[in-house]
């Protein structure tokens, strides 16, 4: 169908897609979650967010779903060598994912103050935890993750949970943080009305700042922080079958900007971070829900794009010993496999997308305190 060198570009660009849609989706999810406590300032106010967005999440979360299996077939040696390294982190993001469906399930069960204030702080971890952690994970690959291979491909971690909680890492963190939350302020205003809305506006307002204010910081730090990024110096095929020890690395790639010099139209990526936060916090000031979510969501495609444009052709970089890092061109399945998954990813990605639209159609409005009062045993 397609030759290899192709079809190895094609995952990448499909893995970034599916990692996308989950932050458009999910993100806002998680960020309205983080809010919750600070924009509900009661029981029915509460209830008003979580029912903005316990009918999507599980639905959402496919994209998660998607990209994790994606990652797993696509890209194997990734999969081992991320879910060994990051195995504390991610254990701790799936702890607390599961808060979540059950915090939004038994929250309204019992009428008890304490109960119901119990799971709205559970939720509240369940928000912020992942959107933390999910930058610190992709500040950790800017910095190289401490991982090697012996010579049978078999990857060996040298770090720990607390080496991830680097000052640049926890920066990373910040930027993911703020703007998840940026997304759900935007996501809040377009979904209530009142103090709920006027709230969130606020919160927009906030983080859409602290995201600038981090992005921007991050980019620096990169540049003139004495990060050094890494460049494949020998000569390889892409489109031939690799082993990820055949090549040879430098740490010559000053703060991981080289392709943006060498491809000068990636530099839109960064931009368009920077725009859409500036055009999310410009709209919530004025008022304009959907504006301010269409700057929220820009300034996530930004993001990913920004990472992931830097970082090519690596995937996961050693930073122990460069030699074992992962690349695009090294770190794939076979050519048969991402031709085979390509055919299901062309059948179900769509599916997916169609699926996530006509839910959203059917359930679209704005939900009010009103709406929890006439509604009060058939909602969360």
């Amino acid at each position: 169908m397609f030759d290899y060198e192709s079809l190895k570009l094609i995952w990448w660009v499909l893995v970034g897609v599916l990692l996308i849609g989950f932050a458009l989706t999910d993100g806002f999810d998680l960020g309205a979650a983080a809010l919750m406590p600070f924009v509900g300032r009661n029981d029915n106010e509460r209830r008003v967010v979580i029912n903005t967005i316990a009918p999507h999440w599980d639905g959402n979360q496919v994209w998660l779903i998607t990209a994790g299996g994606a990652l797993f077939a696509a890209w194997p040696l990734v999969y081992a060598a991320a879910f060994s390294g990051f195995y504390w982190a991610l254990l701790l993001v799936l702890f607390a994912l599961f808060v979540r469906p059950v915090g939004f399930d038994y929250r309204s069960k019992l009428s008890n103050t304490r109960w119901r204030q119990s799971w709205d702080w559970g939720l509240f971890v369940g928000g912020v935890v992942p959107s933390l952690v999910f930058g610190v994970a992709f500040g950790n690959l800017l910095l190289g993750v401490p991982f090697q291979f012996d010579d049978t491909l078999r990857s060996s971690y040298h770090g720990s949970f607390w080496q991830l909680l680097s000052p640049f890492g926890l920066l990373a963190g910040v930027v993911s943080l703020s703007m998840l939350c940026l997304h759900g302020g935007t996501w809040l205003m377009m979904r209530t009305e009142g103090d709920i809305a006027r709230r969130s506006r606020s919160a927009a307002q906030l983080f859409a700042a602290v995201y600038l204010l981090a992005f921007i910081g991050a980019g620096v730090w990169l540049l003139l922080g004495g990060i050094e990024g890494q460049t494949i110096t020998s000569a390889f095929d892409p489109g031939t079958a690799l082993n990820p020890l055949s090549k040879t690395v430098a740490a010559t790639n000053p703060g991981w900007m080289a392709n943006y010099g060498k491809y000068p139209l990636t530099i839109i990526a960064p931009v368009v971070g920077i725009v859409g936060a500036l055009l999310a916090l410009l709209s919530a000031s004025g008022g304009h829900s959907r504006c301010a979510f269409l700057g929220s969501s820009l300034a996530i495609v930004g993001t990913l794009c920004t990472a992931g444009f830097a970082l090519f052709p690596f995937v996961m970089p050693s930073s122990i010993d460069p030699a074992s890092s992962l690349t695009v061109w090294d770190a794939v399945s076979s050519r048969m496999t991402l031709n085979i998954m390509l055919v299901a990813a062309a059948i179900f990605v769509p599916l997916i997308l169609c699926y996530t639209l006509w839910c959203y159609a059917k359930m679209w409005g704005k939900v009010t305190t009103q709406h929890i009062d006439d509604n009060t045993h058939s909602l969360y």
